[in-house]
């Protein structure tokens, strides 16, 4: 269940300090791992390294391959506030990341390797990052997956609850050329686009791939 957002907070930088361990605050989102086990399965849930890079990156790709956001592929990982993985053996076998800009927390990544999902793993992350959020003052965990129906699924089994809605339009050349004027001599080859949910009929009409994105949002404790 990927999920890949880019909505961000405007709070202070109080909460961002203690989440990333500055002078003065203490490590909270850095807490020691622990080994959780799964049906069958023994997993250790802990903090990203910056050794897991390659297996980090090769989970992502594999787990998000089935899924709509099959074309969001990484070669370098981007860091962020709160960066957990699933370890089963040598094997980066799920990762969450979650930015911290104030109380309300972003969802930016969570996935399980293909060879390990149906396991509780995505759920074993959420349940290691959520009590880490909370100790640093955040009220608010979002994310934006689109309609991949298992990660609908585990976001509202996870206490998410649907809030927003808008329109992701991924636009060929051909299509572009209804809608879009390049200048300075360039020539469009695709685009990225976002719409209003209120035009989600005629966006289909114009275009063969558009997807719902849906804000899911969880209220964590005060």
């Amino acid at each position: 269940m990927p999920e890949t957002s880019g909505v961000q907070s405007d709070w202070g930088n109080d909460v961002v300090d203690a989440a990333r361990g500055r002078a003065g605050e203490v490590r909270l989102l850095g807490a020691p791992g622990r080994s959780r086990g799964t049906p069958g399965l023994p997993v250790e849930i802990r903090s990203y390294e910056p050794e897991d890079e390659v297996p980090w990156l090769r989970c992502r790709v594999l787990g998000f391959l089935a899924t709509s956001y099959h074309d969001d592929v990484w070669q370098v990982r981007h860091r962020t506030d709160l960066e957990l993985v699933a370890v089963v053996g040598d094997v980066v076998a799920g990762i969450l990341d979650v930015s911290v800009p104030g109380a309300e927390a972003t969802i930016g990544t969570v996935v399980v390797h293909p060879d390990h999902q149906g396991r509780g793993i995505a759920t074993a992350l959420l349940d290691e990052a959520v009590p880490r959020l909370e100790r640093c003052g955040v009220r608010t965990l979002d994310a934006w997956p689109r309609e991949d129906r298992s990660a609908l699924k585990w976001y509202a089994h996870n206490g998410f609850r649907e809030e927003q809605h808008h329109l992701h339009v991924h636009a060929t050349a051909e299509e572009l050329g209804t809608v879009l004027v390049a200048k300075h001599g360039l020539v469009p080859a695709g685009a990225f686009l976002h719409a209003r949910i209120e035009r989600e009929t005629e966006m289909r009409q114009r275009f063969e791939r558009v997807h719902v994105c849906r804000r899911v949002v969880r209220e964590l404790r005060p």
